[in-house]
């Protein structure tokens, strides 16, 4: 090679991305003495015109290429399920590339966010990404509102815990307007006395807007919302499905009872009277659960993104769901009057309400009526309309059977909470109008108790024929925790039972206790605080809370993954086809279960916040009212208050108490004031008064009124002496006037 000019040292290096230093360039085109001193000046041209840059080690590339190795974030799944990353630096007014990322055997899985040191490959025009090593998970994501200054701009978190706001270099902004929701990540750790760094990832427009709420939230905690055009075509080719070697279940009258705002209809249930002479009094229960395995194969594009999603989210505006809606809202929806493909259960229940035996079928099904909550309740009191009328004795089979099963509930004694469920509810505009607690029926407590049946069911079946499953999974609480509770019940003049194992039955003989008095909401919030939150697992450890040995989930495969393994693992047990849980899936069982549980997690903590904000916005307009409610948490910054009607959470800072020292017993969860003697503690009835109402955060900030009654400061407010004992574990001093603790 001598042939030397810019367009032939532009094509050695195209087709060379790793070996392209000044030697490397010489030696192939075999220059020697003042032939390299004319490299160097195309070299410079060619810097200066933007056509190539240099590395760290002193390498030219093509602007627009990738150095032979990179360090790179993971972006996520493309629409073939293969994971794909960019480059975390970028200067070219190119596109950025997006490159298939080539795992490791043997190394842990890669997520969003990660962060991953790469050697780039090429064949032909394509690109792609071998992983050297895992260099870390990434920055942490910044959601907020970007504000444009006289230079730099700034990012204000909509985290309400966020404790300083971002800079940003004109460069970064990603052509942010000023007011804007945007999202992006920190670039450079926090200098000392200064504000950190971040650039702008992307622009999510209006954060005033009432349907940006949600959004919000789905982008704060990386949920996905788009589904990607290999699953969705897919979900497209689906059909109905015949009855074949299916079981026919037509004429059973198998309804749903759902919410009257259901998306979806994944259950039907019926009951019939057990005429066999063996078992007098007793009960037959059919539950039908949509058949969504026959649509979902494993390895299919639609099963990788019902995995990565893990669960539908629900929020007041919109769902998240984990199908799209071709079979989440159709194909695999239970609607009235159509056929559709089902996995049924038949239940046996003796006379005292205890199962005798159960069978699975795959079948075809048909639901004669799809009824509310509320339509079931009120036939089943005897009261009904047009749609319940032709369904009276297949309510009142329901209804007896549970009746009949709910003797086995009573004997089991599962935890028996009593918190009331709230619902907002907004405009066509997607405003707040108004926010309640939803009321409770029977008829809830039916299909629940059904659902439960049949989850055990399908535990109990697995581990007969020795299949795979996962378990939803409840353990016992922590001492720790049991040691806060105690605390809080010995306040009520109740007491824990000591010196034996904890059970149910203890704790729902407190609630008993406690109900009906001021104390029952505070001590139901107080036991739910001490429980463990549930999980998957590949390996069962019983569930405390429903007092079951085994548990499984099978019952809403629609909205969870944790079902559709079940599901699978089920047609496995009966060898009802191709469609049940694969080698590979069974190899992943354990790191299925952690995911789905770490993404259950993230709507979770999504519906919450979401939750938050939407009350906020609520209460914006009411800023300066009073307002009563109870103490639901203390730490040593201030006191949580719990407002009675909405259920919005505040705090109470402890810089607006007072000028004195507070004492604060982290094991009692209450204040003292070492100069008033004035006690704050779980439980106690306040009014207070609405400062700040931020719906961009979710965040409440109050002014304590009155404590039981009595004005702040008077003689008056005081606990009785019994809520709470222990010596003080700190002093805290607060200084109304200049607001410091």
């Amino acid at each position: 090679m001598n042939d030397l000019s810019k367009e032939s040292v532009l094509a050695y290096m195209h087709e060379n991305p790793g070996r392209s230093g000044k030697r490397d360039i010489a030696r192939a085109f075999g220059l020697k003495g003042g032939a390299r001193i004319l490299l160097k000046d195309i070299l410079k041209e060619l810097e200066a015109e933007g056509e190539i840059t240099r590395g760290r080690k002193r390498n030219y590339r093509e602007v627009g290429e990738l150095p032979p190795v990179a360090v790179l974030r993971i972006v996520g799944l493309d629409e073939m399920g293969d994971i794909v990353a960019e480059p975390v630096e970028w200067e070219a007014d190119a596109p950025m590339p997006y490159l298939q990322v080539i795992e490791r055997k043997g190394e842990s899985a890669l997520g969003a966010g990660d962060r991953i040191l790469a050697r780039i490959e090429r064949d032909g025009p394509e690109r792609r990404a071998k992983v050297i090593r895992k260099i870390g998970s990434g920055p942490q994501k910044i959601l907020g509102v970007y504000k444009q200054g006289n230079e730099a701009g700034r990012i204000v978190p909509v985290d309400k815990k966020a404790g300083f706001e971002y800079v940003v270099a004109p460069r970064d902004r990603h052509g942010a307007r000023d007011g804007e929701l945007v999202e992006g990540e920190q670039i450079r750790s926090k200098p000392l006395m200064e504000l950190p760094k971040a650039r702008v990832l992307e622009r999510l427009g209006d954060p005033t807007a009432p349907r940006s709420v949600s959004l919000v939230a789905i982008h704060e905690h990386g949920i996905p919302d788009a589904f990607p055009d290999a699953a969705v075509k897919e979900a497209l080719r689906a059909k109905l499905v015949k009855l074949g070697d299916r079981t026919d279940l037509r004429d059973l009258p198998l309804i749903t009872i759902d919410p009257a705002d259901a998306r979806d209809h994944d259950d039907a249930v019926c009951a019939l009277r057990d005429a066999a002479p063996d078992n007098k009094g007793g009960h037959i229960v059919w539950v039908a659960i949509a058949d969504v395995a026959h649509y979902v194969r494993p390895g299919s594009a639609l099963d990788r993104e019902a995995r990565r999603r893990g669960n539908s989210s629900y929020f007041p505006d919109r769902v998240v769901p984990m199908l799209p809606e071709q079979l989440s809202g159709d194909l695999c929806s239970l609607h009235e009057g159509v056929e559709r493909a089902c996995l049924a259960l038949k239940m046996r229940f003796n006379e005292h309400g205890q199962k005798i035996g159960h069978t699975f079928h795959r079948g075809l099904m048909k639901s004669p009526a799809a009824l509310t909550y509320e339509q079931s309740q009120v036939a089943a009191d005897g009261q009904t309309d047009a749609a319940t009328g032709p369904y009276v004795s297949v309510i009142a089979d329901l209804w007896a059977a549970y009746d009949c099963v709910l003797q086995g509930r009573v004997a089991r004694a599962p935890l028996n909470l009593e918190l009331p469920e709230r619902q907002i509810v907004l405009s066509d505009a997607g405003e707040v109008v108004s926010v309640a607690f939803k009321e409770r029926f029977d008829a809830h407590k039916l299909i629940e108790e059904f659902m439960v049946q049949a989850n055990v069911c399908a535990a109990e079946t697995l581990e007969r024929t020795r299949r795979p499953l996962l378990y939803r999974v409840h353990e016992e609480p922590e001492q720790g925790k049991l040691d806060a509770l105690e605390e809080v019940v010995r306040g009520m003049g109740l007491k824990l039972p000591k010196g034996q194992a904890l059970k149910t039955a203890h704790l729902n003989r407190l609630l008993d206790q406690a109900a009906g008095s001021a104390d029952a909401e505070l001590l139901n919030l107080s036991v739910l605080r001490s429980m463990m939150q549930a999980y998957y697992s590949d390996e069962n450890y019983g569930h405390f809370g429903l007092n079951l040995p085994r548990y499984a989930h099978f019952t809403s495969p629609i909205r969870r993954y944790a079902d559709l393994i079940v599901h699978r693992a089920l047609i496995s047990a009966h060898h009802w086809g191709d469609d049940g849980l694969s080698p590979e899936e069974i190899y992943e069982i354990e790191s299925t279960a952690e995911h789905i549980s770490a993404t259950e997690r993230r709507s979770m903590l999504a519906e919450r916040d979401t939750t938050d904000r939407y009350l906020a916005a609520y209460l914006s307009e009411r800023v300066g009212q009073d307002f009563e409610g109870r103490i639901s948490g203390v730490a040593r910054f201030g006191v949580f208050v719990k407002l009675d009607g909405t259920g919005a959470d505040g705090l109470v800072p402890i810089r607006s108490l007072g000028n004195e020292f507070f004492h604060f017993d982290s094991d009692a969860k209450r204040l003292t004031g070492g100069r008033s003697g004035m006690t704050i503690a779980l439980g106690q009835r306040v009014t207070v008064r609405l400062q700040e109402a931020v719906p961009l955060t979710g965040g409440l900030l109050f002014e304590l009124m009155e404590l039981e009654g009595a004005a702040l400061g008077s003689p008056r407010a005081r606990p009785s002496p019994n809520r709470g004992k222990g010596r003080p574990k700190s002093q805290i001093k607060t200084n109304k006037r200049r607001g410091r603790k």
